[in-house]
């Protein structure tokens, strides 16, 4: 997909966000001075924006620090707070080929996350994409609680053409692991992705399980899993920080993945995740198709946010 491509997938995505927060920005300021009650009314609507009641905090209070030229205007204070988001954003985005760097035998990417959050979907993505970039990937279907898991995940295996280790449903997740730990290494894959149950209803059991299953992969590799992402669900709002919290209790997460940003009117959420939890952010997705998930870029996505233009990498600016 072109730079412009994506680009517009990005803006359509945050649409409902941008233009809610920028027509808030709109009315606060509109011929208003910077003064304590302007920087509470937008305080307010950036808490209504799902960036959270610190982080909103902060940005506000950094907006009442800065020296505008003259008396500042709605687009001034959308550029300002675009810059600032950015460079909060900037230490968490991290590029996709973090998640590939070679070491002996395969790199083992665990893959968590409630169920509904697209984490099926997510990891058929990314495999398509590792794949794109030359590397061999195999998929470990260890979410064995849902059969409808194992079915999506064995036919997004087929749709790019990756082998998918998987056993019958109800069987123990961490023998699914197990098995595809040794099938990869045999193989000689650079990648293994492996799915895992999402049933936060039952947390106690839940953790046993995701214990299980990393027990047992150490077993074949010690320094395994490399990786342990997290996928979000934008939609959720401010939920999505519970669910952080939860997990990160369970399993050592080192990374997040964002889905569901189109059509969502909760995007700013990414925001408050990553001030709060200074957790990578590898992805966010916009849409259906294989090329909706895409690297997370930390001045694409505030400057869309606050509804203001980007340009696409490699041109310049009109």
């Amino acid at each position: 997909m072109s730079g412009d491509g994506w680009l517009s997938k990005l803006r359509a995505g945050l649409s409902r966000t941008s233009s809610h927060l920028s027509g808030e920005i709109g009315s606060i300021f509109t011929a208003r001075k910077i003064d304590a009650e302007t920087l509470s009314e937008l305080e307010d609507a950036l808490i209504m924006a799902d960036l959270g009641v610190a982080t909103a905090a902060k940005l506000a209070a950094d907006i009442g620090d800065r020296k505008f030229p003259g008396d500042a205007d709605e687009h001034d204070v959308r550029e300002a707070l675009a810059e600032n988001i950015a460079e909060l954003l900037e230490p968490v985005a991290r590029p996709l080929s973090d998640l590939t760097a070679t070491q002996s035998g395969p790199r083992v990417i665990l893959v968590a996350g409630v169920n509904g959050t697209g984490k099926t979907t997510t990891i058929g993505k990314l495999a398509a994409r590792f794949t794109e970039d030359g590397r061999s990937v195999m998929l470990a279907a260890a979410d064995t609680f849902r059969a409808a898991a194992i079915d999506q995940l064995k036919l997004w295996g087929e749709r790019v053409d990756v082998p998918v280790v998987a056993q019958k449903q109800g069987s123990d997740p961490a023998a699914v692991a197990f098995d595809a730990m040794q099938q990869a290494r045999d193989a000689g894959a650079d990648l293994l992705l492996i799915d895992t149950a999402g049933r936060l209803h039952n947390k106690a059991d839940l953790m046993a399980e995701l214990e299980k299953i990393i027990r047992v992969i150490k077993k074949v590799n010690p320094d395994a899993p490399h990786d342990v992402l997290l996928v979000l669900d934008a939609t959720t709002g401010q939920n999505a920080h519970a669910q952080v919290e939860t997990f990160s209790e369970l399993v050592d997460v080192s990374g997040l993945v964002v889905t569901k940003l189109d059509g969502s009117a909760r995007g700013g959420v990414i925001v408050g995740l990553a001030d709060r939890f200074q957790l990578p952010i590898y992805a966010i997705g916009v849409g259906e198709d294989v090329d909706d998930l895409r690297p997370f870029e930390a001045t694409a996505f505030a400057r869309n946010l606050l509804g203001l233009d980007v340009t696409a990498p490699g041109e310049s600016a009109e």
